[in-house]
């Protein structure tokens, strides 16, 4: 069954592209970091995969909180 929508898994190429571009080593600093709460991936034969709506919930908690004059 493949993957569809917000559940499809991406690869850390995707992932970093996404974010800017970010070095693996900020990646690997995201992960290793409590405070930054970046999802966890799933390991695949070794590999790294983020879901797809995870990515966008961490990214979506990113973005400043806009006020309300």
């Amino acid at each position: 069954m493949a993957n569809t929508g917000e559940d499809r898994l991406i690869g850390s190429n995707e992932v970093r592209s996404r974010l800017g571009g970010i070095s693996d080593m900020t990646l690997w600093r995201w992960l290793a970091s409590a405070e930054v709460g970046f999802p966890r991936p799933i390991y695949v034969r070794r590999r790294r995969f983020w879901r797809e709506s995870d990515l966008a919930a961490w990214m979506a908690a990113q973005a400043p909180v806009a006020r309300v004059a």
